[in-house]
């Protein structure tokens, strides 16, 4: 769904309700800026790459993550999307009803589950990210490629502020 506001008329708003707050700006405007080309993105994609295969941002994620990584356990793909089990279940009975992934239960620890993605979940795929990253060039594309580098090089600092956090002993 897209934004009711441009960037311009959300900030000017935000600034208007904050100005008597002791604010680091600057970063709220960056990280809302995140947020929005996130969402931006993201609605996108399902709409114009996704829905036409039936599937959801989720569901892509899960498949995604089989695919990279060719085969894991149900708790390491929750953790990953950033779904719990609960939610995970649902998106993979889902899957695996149109045949993209198969599950295995080992007979010795039932709890532990493993995703795989099948021949039909390869092709999707294959199919798929070409049109997905079609899409990703599309968001880019009034940058230069120097700009797309520095872009990327900015935010994975961003990434690694919160991933070096997650590694933390008291994490």
């Amino acid at each position: 769904m897209p934004d009711l506001h441009t960037l311009e008329e959300t900030e000017r708003a935000v600034a208007r309700h904050t100005s008597h707050l002791s604010l680091d700006v600057a970063s709220m405007y960056a990280v809302s800026s995140i947020f929005r080309a996130g969402n931006a993105v993201r609605d996108t994609m399902t709409r114009d790459v996704l829905r036409p295969h039936d599937l959801t941002w989720t569901g892509f994620l899960v498949l995604w993550i089989l695919w990279i990584w060719e085969s894991r356990e149900s708790h390491e793909v929750a953790s990953a999307v950033g779904i719990t089990k609960a939610t995970l279940t649902g998106v993979v009975h889902t899957l695996t009803t149109r045949g993209w992934v198969d599950r295995e239960v080992p007979a010795m620890d039932r709890r532990r589950v493993r995703l795989t993605l099948t021949s039909s979940g390869l092709a999707l795929m294959d199919e798929l990210f070409p049109q997905f990253n079609a899409e990703e060039s599309r968001a880019v594309s009034a940058l230069t490629p120097a700009e797309i580098a520095t872009l990327t090089n900015l935010l994975r600092k961003v990434v690694r502020t919160y991933e070096v956090e997650d590694e933390s002993p008291s994490a």
